[in-house]
């Protein structure tokens, strides 16, 4: 009996989730990046969603129990590579390649990580989803460019630029709207990557 009415709230549970249709559940979790980027994470709230969304505000917390899980689980539904497939066979323009599609992303992801600010160092679950959908993904993709880079011979593998590629491209792209006020957009990034990154590789 006791196991019995141990598993049927979890049988309940799966069956509430169960009734939101998947793109029901990206609505709501677009909606809450949306609220992150326009109002800071602080003032985000599962009512203000719920309203947004036009559901009810236990829909919400049926699927997420709270704020931090809702938010967590609405940045790994978003995790994509987004310049996984660059491969022109020259790493001087897969790096250009690079810098003209992180542009392309980079204002909203910037936004997000800036709106999350403080929440993510008293979070970690909030701050390991945030590397999972943002970080991760683009860094591996960037290691396979530059290994290929090395594969071809183009640079030596134990140069030591190397290693802080990924802390080049994804700095400037956070950088310049604090330095500059302004985004980094693709003439911006590609510049960098002509003036910073491949002279450190020794490239042209």
């Amino acid at each position: 009996m006791t196991s019995q009415a141990a598993e049927e709230p979890e049988t309940v549970a799966a069956s509430r989730r169960s009734k939101i249709t998947r793109e029901r559940e990206q609505e709501f979790f677009d909606a809450v990046l949306e609220q992150v980027r326009e109002c800071g994470y602080d003032s985000v709230t599962m009512e203000g969603v719920a309203a947004s969304t036009r559901c009810s505000k236990s829909t919400l917390y049926r699927q997420w129990r709270t704020k931090p899980q809702f938010v967590a689980a609405a940045l790994r539904s978003g995790r994509k590579v987004r310049f996984g497939g660059i491969d022109t066979g020259s790493l001087a323009e897969d790096l250009r390649q690079v810098a003209r599609a992180a542009a392309q992303w980079g204002r909203k992801d910037t936004r997000l990580l800036s709106a999350l600010g403080h929440a993510i160092t008293q979070d970690p679950d909030l701050q390991q989803a945030l590397r999972e959908a943002l970080v991760d993904p683009e860094i591996c993709a960037l290691q396979g460019i530059l290994r290929r880079g090395v594969e071809r011979g183009e640079i030596a593998a134990d140069h030591p630029a190397l290693p802080y590629v990924p802390a080049q491209m994804f700095g400037v792209m956070r950088a310049r709207p604090v330095l500059e006020g302004e985004d980094a957009d693709p003439d911006y990034l590609v510049r960098f990557v002509e003036a910073a990154v491949l002279p450190a590789l020794g490239l042209t």
